[in-house]
Formats: C-alpha cells, sequence, structure tokens
C-alpha cells in the first residue's frame, strides 16, 4: 500500500516539472494620446442654447512588450487613461457654458468616449471664429516595480492638458426693443402700438419685415402688424408703429406681445430673428352710466324723456348717438340723441320725444339705451345695453297746472284775453 501511494506521489511531482511556468506580460512604452473634438455642426447662432457632444479619443499604442515566467502581470497598461475628467471653458468666446466637470472614468487605447455640455450662446454675441477650451485631467501607469515574483509596485502619472475646441457664431439679426408706447389701445377697442426697434446683430437684413404677434392668453390681437424695411443694418434703429385690437374679456393692465424680424440671410436664405417678448399697456373698457333721475310722464301724455350719459372709460369717444328702445306702452318717432364726442368723465344729456298709453300700469319702468361712437381709429362701436327708469303716474291738477305744454297753454289763453279786453276798449273809446 506504501508502495503505491508514493508511486502516486512520484507521477504528480512529475507532471508539475514537465509543465511549463506561466508567464506573464510587461509593456515598456506606449503612453495614453488623448485627443478631443466636436461631434457634428461647430456652428451657432446667437441666442442659442445648444447641446455640443465632445468626444474625448485615446489613440495611444502599445510599442513594446516583454513576455516571461518570472513577469506579474499589471493590473493596467500604460496606455490607459484612467480617471479622466473634462471640463469646458469658455476661453474667448462669448458664451455661457452651464455644465459642470464631466467625469468620465477610464479610456483604454484605441477607444472614445463623447460627453455633452450645454452652452449659452450671447444672444449679442458678434458673428466669427472662437475656441472654446478642453481642460483635461487624467493619470496613467508611468511604470511598475516588481519586487520578486508574487508582488508588484505601481507609479502613475498624472497629466493635464488643455486643447482648443474651435466653434463659428454665424451673423444674425438680433433685435432689441424700446420706448414701447400705446395710444386709444383700450379693452374692446382698436389702437396703436409704438417701439424702437434696433438691430443689435451683426447680420444685414434684407427684405426686412418687422412684425407683431400675439402671445398666447393675451388679449392684445395684432390687426396691422408689420413693417417693411429693404434692408436692417446692424446698429440701425427702426420707429415702428402697429395697429392692435383689446378682446372685450381684457383688462387695463399690461399684455405682453412678441417682436420678431423675417429677413433674407448673407446666404440667400429666409430666416427669423429670435422672438422679443415686450409689455403694452391697455386701457380699461370704454363704457357709459346713466346718471340722470328718473323722468316722470302720465297716462296718455305726450312728453319729453330727459336722459344724461357719464363716459365712464378711459378715452375720449367721437360721434356718439344714443338711441332708445320704446317698447309697450311707449312709442315714439324721436328715439335717438345726437351728442357728439365725449370724453372720460363729461356728462351729456339727450332728450327724446314718447308717447304713453292711455292704459298704462302706474308704475316705474327700465327703458334699454345704448350709444354707438367711432373710436379713435375711426371704428364703429357700440356700448353695453343701460337702463333708463321713467316713471308713470297719475298726475293731480297742479301736477296739470305746473306741466311745461299746460303752462304755454295758460299763457296764450291770458295773453289772448288781454288783447280781446285791449281790443274792446280801444273799440268804445272810439
Amino acid at each position: 500500500m506504501k508502495i503505491k501511494y508514493m508511486a502516486l506521489v512520484l507521477i504528480i511531482a512529475a507532471l508539475f516539472i514537465a509543465a511549463p511556468a506561466s508567464a506573464g506580460t510587461k509593456y515598456l512604452s506606449g503612453d495614453p494620446i488623448i485627443t478631443v473634438a466636436i461631434s457634428g455642426t461647430n456652428e451657432f447662432s446667437p441666442g442659442d442654447e445648444v447641446t455640443i457632444p465632445i468626444v474625448i479619443q485615446n489613440s495611444g499604442l502599445k510599442e513594446m512588450k516583454i513576455t516571461s515566467s518570472d513577469i506579474v502581470d499589471r493590473d493596467d497598461n500604460p496606455d490607459m487613461a484612467k480617471m479622466v475628467t473634462v471640463d469646458l471653458l469658455k476661453n474667448d468666446a462669448p458664451v455661457t457654458v452651464k455644465s459642470d466637470p464631466q467625469m468620465i472614468g477610464d479610456i483604454a487605447a484605441g477607444s472614445s468616449t463623447t460627453v455633452n455640455f450645454i452652452v449659452k450662446i450671447d444672444k449679442n454675441a458678434p458673428a466669427g471664429e472662437y475656441d472654446l477650451l478642453a481642460d483635461i485631467s487624467y493619470q496613467y501607469l508611468n511604470y511598475a516595480e516588481q519586487f520578486g515574483t508574487d508582488s508588484i509596485r505601481y507609479y502613475y502619472k498624472t497629466v493635464e492638458l488643455d486643447q482648443e475646441l474651435p466653434i463659428t457664431i454665424k451673423p444674425m439679426v438680433v433685435l432689441e426693443v424700446s420706448n414701447v408706447t400705446t395710444d386709444s389701445l383700450n379693452v374692446g377697442t382698436e389702437g396703436y402700438i409704438t417701439m424702437n426697434v434696433k438691430n443689435v446683430g451683426s447680420e444685414s437684413g434684407k427684405n426686412a419685415v418687422i412684425k407683431l404677434e400675439t402671445v398666447d392668453g393675451s388679449p392684445v390681437i395684432p390687426t396691422d402688424a408689420s413693417v417693411y424695411e429693404s434692408v436692417f443694418e446692424p446698429g440701425e434703429e427702426k420707429t415702428v408703429v402697429f395697429k392692435a385690437s383689446v378682446s372685450d374679456d381684457g383688462e387695463a393692465k399690461n399684455y405682453p406681445v412678441q417682436v420678431v424680424v423675417e429677413y433674407t440671410d448673407y446666404e440667400g436664405e429666409t430666416v427669423s430673428s429670435d422672438a422679443v417678448t415686450v409689455g403694452v399697456d391697455v386701457g380699461g373698457k370704454v363704457d357709459f352710466e346713466v346718471v340722470s333721475e328718473p323722468s316722470v310722464l302720465s297716462p296718455g301724455e305726450k312728453g319729453k324723456i330727459t336722459i344724461q350719459y357719464e363716459n365712464t372709460g378711459a378715452t375720449t369717444v367721437y360721434n356718439a348717438q344714443a338711441r332708445i328702445s320704446a317698447v309697450d306702452p311707449f312709442t315714439s318717432n324721436d328715439d335717438t340723441a345726437y351728442l357728439g364726442d365725449i370724453a372720460p368723465g363729461e356728462v351729456v344729456t339727450a332728450i327724446y320725444e314718447v308717447t304713453v298709453d292711455d292704459e298704462a300700469t302706474l308704475k316705474t319702468y327700465a327703458i334699454d339705451t345704448e350709444i354707438r361712437y367711432r373710436d379713435a381709429l375711426d371704428n364703429s362701436q357700440i356700448s353695453d345695453s343701460m337702463k333708463a327708469q321713467v316713471v308713470i303716474e297719475k298726475r293731480s291738477g297742479m301736477e296739470i297746472l305746473t306741466n311745461p305744454i299746460v303752462l304755454t297753454l295758460v299763457v296764450f289763453i291770458i295773453v289772448g284775453i288781454g288783447y280781446f279786453v285791449w281790443s274792446r276798449k280801444k273799440k268804445n273809446n272810439e
């Protein structure tokens, strides 16, 4: 039994002696070679906020290696870029880099990775060629020191390098809007919007059309909203006037509108500038109120209704005409009255002649009345309907005597009687 066991041990030992030892490998040269480049277009327009993809490439090569049974394999190769970090700097470019430095990790030789940076191009950036700066940091295995056949010590080297990334900022018309004023722009009417529009960009816009555009949710609606300029040069400022209306559901406050210019660029393409949002002041609604006391009439009477209207709105109205709707128990052949121009706060008077039905119920009636007028742009407008009160009551004898028509008749009768008496007395004296 001992003889068989010893024979097995000898066989196993012989196999280990006959088997070749495992060989290790080390590389004597070949460092990482890191380059960066922008992937895709590098042309941008003023005001753009863009995502710029940057490719980091390691083109390092292994130049010499040694393989031997007494070499311990290295965990890293000398051409491996480790713990790579990239930061994008604006350098001399008129931009704002909005992304923080990017930690990438390891990049093996012959491979690459892409990172994205968000960049805002200044809206007034002059056209031209600029360089962004990629600030790159990484480590690589500089050399390794082996101790015996079972241990190794690594020595890494840190590399800091900067590489320029060229970009092009295209010429473009860029708008700057100032001195925005309004005239007769009130709720429910049409008015003017005047502003100064300046080209602060670097492009000469040919066949330029400056446009006023509405903003979602705003009651300000452009009606004559474009101004043509054959050439809009850099630094040139234009005073433009637009027409706009305000819907009836608006209020007296400041509302946004947008200004944009459409033009032919240096490449012959039709393009539009970035829109500029500005605020415009809207005045209150044109409105009227009946401020007179109720008129008093009696059944069967043909009399006059006097109604006073006050312009409680914020703007003057022109060529105003008032009218009433004479319904039972009233009839009228004179249901309109000319009021003329009415300034804010002004009170005007209209007189209408009506006839009251003999069987009219004694009570207070509300007669519908409204005013038709012209706004500042000569558009025909009509007010909301108002109510004017008329009291129908039975007049007493004294009230009849105080009626202007009755008094007039009494005066005529008295004068007639006096004349008759005077004539008789004169004739008798003769």
